[in-house]
């Protein structure tokens, strides 16, 4: 069975998961509706089921944008990764599971919105149409969502791994090996907090950034300016008004 090296960088971008075999033709995404600080213990049990059960990745998910394009720039730096299960509730004022069921099945449009789904922000700004497709061809989704069994999720990740099929909850599962192209870079390349505030099309784009150096100019000089005592700066007296 071919496997093949992860990029250098893998996984490139920061999140709540845990890392595992980077062999393991699956990673766990459990989806999750609490603060950091708050998250249950039945849903810690199940990221580190996904984990000990031989997960490459095996993390928790909440938002429907940013926190989506991490798992995929992680994935796709990984051609090893052939199976996404993903558990756990919903995520209550971000649908972040309907939205990966929506991508699965429909993909993007123009503006990269995924197609189809409920969730209030789905778009998929920061990262290549390119990279959007590869996550799409290279994995299967297994949808376990709202299933809170620790053993399924065990079941799940051992399932992906036979070297011949097996059925598992209306999913034929095996262990297809690696990804037949090059593992993708994986990186976010310009991180849109707001994306209900994203300019439509690349023209704006670059307005936006020449709007955004600009102010950063006058920052950077208006700090300079402070630092030398000037009182046309601003900066000095808003920080006598402040105190």
């Amino acid at each position: 069975m071919r496997k093949v090296d992860t990029h250098p960088d893998y996984p490139p971008e920061e999140g709540c998961y845990i890392r595992g075999n980077d062999r393991s033709p699956v990673a766990v995404c459990i989806i999750l509706r609490w603060e950091q600080d708050k998250v249950p213990p039945e849903i810690e049990r199940l990221v580190r089921v996904g984990a000990e059960s031989g997960a490459a990745l095996s993390g928790t998910l909440q938002t429907e944008n940013i926190g989506l394009e991490k798992v995929i720039c992680n994935v796709v730096s990984n051609p090893n990764i052939r199976y996404l299960v993903m558990g756990g509730p919903e995520s209550e004022g971000h649908l972040t599971g309907d939205a990966i069921r929506a991508l699965f099945k429909n993909g993007v449009d123009e503006k990269q919105r995924i197609i189809g789904t409920e969730s209030p922000h789905p778009f998929l700004f920061n990262i290549s149409r390119e990279m959007i497709e590869r996550f799409r061809d290279q994995l299967t989704l297994v949808d376990l969502q709202f299933q809170g069994d620790p053993d399924l999720v065990r079941k799940a990740v051992w399932s992906c791994y036979q070297e011949e099929p097996v059925e598992f909850m209306g999913y034929r599962l095996l262990d297809p090996g690696a990804y037949p192209e090059p593992p993708m870079s994986g990186t976010i390349t310009w991180k849109i907090l707001q994306p209900y505030w994203e300019p439509e099309d690349e023209k704006q784009r670059e307005a936006r950034r020449r709007a955004q150096d600009l102010m950063e100019r006058i920052k950077q000089r208006n700090i300079e300016r402070a630092r030398e005592g000037d009182p046309e700066s601003g900066v000095g007296q808003r920080q006598d008004e402040d105190r």
